[in-house]
């Protein structure tokens, strides 16, 4: 991916990234206290054309990568959201291996009820989450490209 890469302004996504890359993917490779494996999104800024990178929880359907704009239940979306919805084309590491994957938000109400079930049941937080906002949770399903 082409950019200058901006850590995040927060000290334990900057710090998580730091870890999992750093180590091949050996350490770091978990949501903090959950123990629940994480993957590291790797995408491109919609304003400033940066480099990003997020870890996010690890959800798959198959070859594919599940991708969940909880951020807790807040009330506005992670700023990846919109990153993703400008640019689709994004790396994802999963441990030592790194793909290029490419990206769609889910708005088919079937799939994006299946696709919320296997996050669901990989991460039960995110059912709590969708009870916490008024937004609906943005859904993406990254495939290879």
């Amino acid at each position: 991916m082409a950019g200058e890469y901006i850590p995040s302004p927060s000290d334990w996504v900057r710090e998580q990234v730091e870890r999992y890359e750093g180590s091949d993917g050996k350490e770091a490779t978990t949501l903090r206290e959950t123990g629940l494996p994480v993957i590291i999104v790797t995408n491109t800024g919609n304003k400033t054309g940066a480099i990003r990178k997020t870890p996010l929880m690890r959800v798959q359907d198959g070859k594919n990568y599940v991708l969940v704009g909880s951020r807790g239940g807040a009330p506005t979306n992670p700023v990846w959201v919109y990153n993703l919805r400008a640019n689709p084309d994004v790396q994802i590491r999963d441990e030592s291996k790194v793909q290029s994957m490419r990206v769609r938000e889910v708005k088919d109400e079937t799939e994006r009820a299946r696709l919320w079930a296997l996050a669901v049941a990989a991460f039960p937080p995110y059912a709590e989450y969708a009870t916490k906002t008024r937004r609906t949770i943005p859904v993406f399903l990254a495939e290879p490209s």
